[in-house]
């Protein structure tokens, strides 16, 4: 098997707002790729590039003129070999573009072996828990009734992003345990908002109010003082996101003891291939690593094959907890009282939309 083509096709994606974190609204519309990768035996595997944040018109060129020369003739079976050639080309194409090209490779080799991806990975189990991941709010009465309103559906686990402003980041964290109670397990994601002190006056705020994790307080640069704030705290700090290197530059965090849990996903990891890698190297450590929303759907249904093939993944992300996110699939991924569940049909198992998408079409790329 030999493969023949690979091109982008482009349709629009509107969504209705996007909120950052310091609270401006944006209205946009965005660029959704459907990347395929075509073969002289008429298998193709399909993945999605682009969020609603940096539309697939951004990588598309680079994959084309760096990535397709490289792919073409291989054999999609020879996974790991295409992955590592495409990696040298990191520094001129962005890690989205090569997760795309790697999670098509895997959604052929699903439907050769008629088999889900989990299954060709090794699966571990059949479900997991979800948790809630908000988005930004005005208020933190608004923190606390998106919180209650997932409790009130069973859910078991929420993720806080708040403001960048420790006092009232502290604020909303006691508003809304106050809210759950004890029961429910919350989170606090500070995307990279303060430094060293701030850092840890919020740390220490959250540990009294027993949260569960400290998610990128610190830029990712910051090595430094990631030792220090893991020194002083308690709570267990998950970082590495997108920590320089990806992969590659993991063991630092590692040895150096900078973080409690590892972090990553299809899309800024670079694919399923290093992702099941990331994995399997914290689970050498006995360490989790908990598996980062993809920023469309189908890096969501990649990220959860590998959170089903792996002992050390405790969550799957449901990020925005508005769905704002969900597009593209005739169905998206379904959550049932706070668990989510394994894929069962062939390859990635859940379909493109395409009789919507053609009215949205743009263009191509190949």
């Amino acid at each position: 098997m030999k493969i023949t083509n690979v091109k982008v096709e482009m349709f629009n994606w509107t969504t209705e707002y996007q909120q950052t974190r310091g609270g401006a609204f944006l209205e946009s519309t965005r660029q959704l790729g459907i990347v395929t990768v075509e073969t002289d035996e008429g298998i193709s595997g399909n993945a999605f590039l682009g969020s609603s944040r940096v539309g697939a018109d951004h990588f598309a060129p680079g994959l084309i003129e760096f990535i397709k020369p490289i792919v073409m003739g291989g054999n999609p079976q020879d996974i790991g070999a295409i992955w590592w050639d495409m990696w040298k080309q990191n520094r001129s194409v962005s890690t989205n573009v090569i997760g795309a090209i790697d999670i098509c490779l895997w959604d052929i080799n699903g439907k050769i072996s008629q088999q889900p991806i989990h299954r060709l990975l090794g699966t571990c189990r059949d479900s997991v828990p979800v948790y809630s991941s908000t988005a930004f709010h005005e208020t933190k009465e608004e923190y606390v009734e998106e919180a209650l309103k997932f409790k009130d559906m069973g859910w078991t686990a929420h993720k806080i992003h708040p403001h960048a402003d420790p006092s009232y980041d502290i604020q909303i964290s006691q508003a809304v345990r106050e809210a759950v109670g004890d029961d429910m397990k919350l989170m606090l994601d500070s995307m990279w908002a303060y430094q060293y002190e701030d850092a840890m006056r919020v740390g220490r705020a959250i540990e009294e109010l027993d949260f569960y994790w400290y998610e990128d307080p610190l830029v990712e640069e910051d090595i430094y003082n990631y030792v220090k704030l893991h020194e002083k705290l308690d709570i267990p700090i998950m970082s590495t996101e997108h920590a320089p290197g990806r992969y590659y530059g993991m063991a630092q965090w590692i040895t150096q003891y900078a973080t409690d849990y590892l972090r990553g996903d299809v899309a800024v990891t670079g694919g399923i291939t290093p992702m099941i890698r990331l994995c399997n190297l914290a689970e050498g450590f006995n360490m989790k690593c908990e598996i980062h929303h993809g920023g469309n759907s189908l890096n969501n249904v990649a990220n959860l094959h590998i959170t089903m093939a792996v002992p050390n993944c405790e969550f799957f992300e449901f990020f925005p907890c508005t769905g704002a996110n969900m597009y593209g699939l005739v169905e998206d991924i379904q959550f049932d009282g706070g668990v989510v569940y394994a894929p069962t049909k062939p390859g990635l198992g859940y379909d493109i939309d395409w009789a919507m998408l053609k009215n949205e079409y743009t263009g191509t790329a190949e």
